[in-house]
This record gives structure tokens, sequence and C-alpha cells, in this order.
């Protein structure tokens, strides 16, 4: 990712911001109605917790099979030894207790658009007015020779927080000093474009400071990746000689895996490594494939006004599933995502005028442990389609006490995002 101006804003001049039409039909229900919302991470409990709030006197069911919810964003510290388990671990008693969020800790397994129904594992048919899908990821196991769920039990993707992101750390702590650690990020789109390369970062500090003699191979499908130039500049200064890119262009990818040998295989090459973090190429969570409601990439097509999608009326994608490029899969897009969804809603049931505006937020990544870096950008719909109007980004050279300032900024994003979604 080319960097040489690292502020640009990206302005529209004389464009002007102009709001698309609403697309999506709206119903003959007056004030009320029952909203289901399947999967409770950054999206889905955001929008749950904005529609339950609304005044409305709207019936909102969170359909959500785990009990808590561990964030994604942010484990790389957990990952690394620097935050517990528990400091990412969110659950639902505030949308239910304080918000009266109906929540049902079962899997959605079939969505029937006609009907308006979702049945559930348990046996329970819920009927809805509007239905919010937020399923996150899936992965494409089919993607990588070898690789599957069996797998990742040996060589963890640690992309859903939770048991792989402590099977990840139990390996990395275990492993010898002067062992190998592999990190396989997947061609774009995936969740968090940034984080395979904070997670390397974090885990060669975590190497500098107990198995300083260990090394990091990034076994790359892709040839550039976002923020590079910063990594880079951290890499050098903090972690010299530790950490091997192999972009795409010189390896073609990581190809196979073979467990049972912990060997990871690339074109005409082969890597013996101690731990293995194969990240495979994602699409959206299954549901949202049972439901039609993805393209033939595996991703969710929708109303960037709305959110609605544009392959089922009445149904929205928010989150990782949907396709809103160019805003990326991140946590602060699905909290974006989410307004944009519940104010489309409350004026698809209630009548009431919503009022789309400028969608916003910003990714931290750590470096070192006080030392991060961040991309913020804004976004809105521009003649029907979601464009980027201003990027800033951390510029090459920054200065320590900047760079402690930036980590201290992400804590608090952090503590704010979760108290904002979960209460």
């Amino acid at each position: 990712m080319a960097q040489k101006a690292r502020r640009r804003f990206l302005k529209l001049a004389g464009a002007g911001l102009v709001a698309a039409p609403y697309l999506w039909r709206r119903d003959a229900r007056a004030a009320g109605g029952r909203v289901v919302v399947i999967g409770g991470g950054a999206g889905g409990a955001m929008a749950a917790r904005l529609l339950a709030a609304s005044g409305k006197g709207l019936d909102v069911t969170l359909v959500e099979p785990k009990t808590s919810y561990v964030t994604c964003f942010f484990s790389n510290l957990y990952i690394a030894g620097l935050r517990s388990l528990e400091s990412l671990t969110h659950g639902y008693d505030v949308l239910s207790e304080r918000y009266g969020v109906r929540v049902m800790h079962q899997v959605a397994v079939a969505v029937d658009p006609e009907k308006r129904t979702v049945r559930l594992a348990g046996g329970d048919m819920l009927t809805w007015d509007r239905l919010i899908v937020a399923p996150g990821i899936d992965f494409r196991w089919d993607a990588i020779d070898g690789y599957g769920p069996e797998a990742a039990e040996i060589m963890p993707h640690a992309w859903q927080a939770g048991g792989q992101t402590e099977l990840l750390r139990r390996q990395l702590e275990a492993m010898e000093d002067g062992g190998t650690f592999l990190i396989a990020p997947p061609k774009s789109p995936y969740r968090c474009p940034t984080a395979p390369y904070e997670r390397a970062s974090l885990v060669a500090d975590y190497f500098r400071r107990e198995k300083p003699k260990s090394k990091i191979i990034i076994l790359d499908a892709k040839d550039i990746f976002p923020l590079q130039d910063l990594f880079e500049e951290a890499w050098t200064r903090f972690y010299p000689g530790m950490i091997e890119v192999l972009p795409a262009e010189f390896s073609g990818g990581i190809r196979a895996v073979d467990p049972a040998t912990m060997t990871v295989t690339a074109d005409g090459e082969e890597f013996k490594v101690d731990v293995a973090n194969v990240i495979p190429p994602q699409a959206a969570g299954r549901i949202a494939h049972q439901a039609g409601l993805v393209d033939r990439r595996g991703w969710c097509p929708v109303n960037p006004m709305s959110f609605e999608s544009s392959h089922q009326a009445g149904i929205h994608i928010i989150g990782d599933a949907a396709l809103a490029s160019p805003m990326p899969k991140a946590a602060y897009s699905a909290r974006q995502h989410a307004r944009i969804c519940a104010e489309a809603v409350l004026e698809a049931l209630s009548g009431e005028n919503a009022k789309p505006g400028v969608l916003g937020g910003a990714c931290w990544s750590h470096v070192a442990p006080d030392h991060a870096v961040r991309e913020r950008a804004t976004f809105a719909v521009v003649g029907g389609a979601l464009q980027r109007i201003e990027l800033d980004i951390s510029p090459i050279g920054e200065s320590d006490e900047v760079r402690a300032a930036t980590a201290r900024d992400g804590d608090d994003w952090y503590a704010g995002i979760t108290a904002d979604i979960f209460g």
C-alpha cells in the first residue's frame, strides 16, 4: 500500500453528498412491529439495542448461540499476553434487562423470506416484520489443501475469538525459544485488514521478551498489505531480523498444509514450522447463504442507504458479511452499519423519515505494547454508492509520545465501543 502522503483528504469537491432514494418497500404497519436480529456481534447487538431503545414499541429478538461475545478486535493483545480474555468478553444481560431485548441463545438454521420466518435449531419458529442478519464470517474450507475444521485445531486461524484465540496463545507459550511462527494472511476482502500484521508485531514483541531467538514468517496471499510502510518501520526498529515477509509475488501464497508434520506449502517451497496461524479466505456466515443473500463471491450486496439486501426485500445485512466497500470489515464499520440500518427499519415500520448521514470511524493497530498507529476514514453515499471522502493515516516517523498517545486513544475507543454496543 503506497503511502507517500500519509495524510490524505479525498474531498469530493463540488460533487455534493447526494442522498440516494430509499429503495425498500415501506410496510403497511403502524408503529411497533417485530424485528429479529440474527447474530450478536458488534453489528447485531448494536442494532438490537438501538431498536429496543427507540421508544417505538418494537418487539426485538436477538438470536445468538453464544452466551457471551469475545471481541476479535483487540484479541491480538491477548494473544501476546498483554490483555486478559475476560477484558475482551461481553455479555447480553444489559441488552435484555435494561433495554428489553429478547435474547435467544440458539442457532438460526433457516430463513424463509416469503413467510417471514426464522427457524431455530431448537425448533422455535420466529416471525418478523423486518429481519437483520449479522452473521459475521465463515471460512472457505476448500481454499487450502489439507486445511479444514480439524486442521484448525492444530494450526489455528484465531479469526473468530474465543477458543481459537486461547489455543494460539497456548501454542506460542509452549513453543521453544528458537522456533518458527508462521502466519498466513488471506487475499482481500477479509475481517480486519490490518490485524494479521498487528498480530505479527505483537507476537514479535512477545518473542523479544520471552523467546528472542525465534522467527516469524508472514506467508502472504497478497503482494502489498494495509499500512505496510508503518508496520515495516516498526519492525525495523523494534524487531530487526525477526520478521520475514513473503508476498504472493514471490511465494504464490499458501497452497497446502500438513498438520501431522507441521508443514506449510507455497508454490514450490515447504516450511517446517513450530506454530502455524493459518487464516483462510472468508465469506459471509452460513445463514446468509441459506437465506439467499449472497452473491457469487460469497458476500451480501446491500443498498448502502439502508443496508437492505439487494436480493431479498425486508432483510438487512450488517457487519462483516455485508458488501459495503470501501468501508473495511471492521468493528467500527459494523457499528455504523447498525445505526443506518436501525434508522431504516424504524422508517419502514413507523413511517418516520430516516436521516442517513456521513459514516466514519477508525482502526487502531498496535506495533508494540505502547505504540499504535491509526487509520481514520469518513464515508458517505454519493450517487447511490458508498465513497470514502476523507482519510487520515498516522504518518511515518511519529514520536514515541504520539504513538503512546495513539495507543491510549485505542484503549479508550475499545472501552467506548463495547460500552456502546453491550452496555
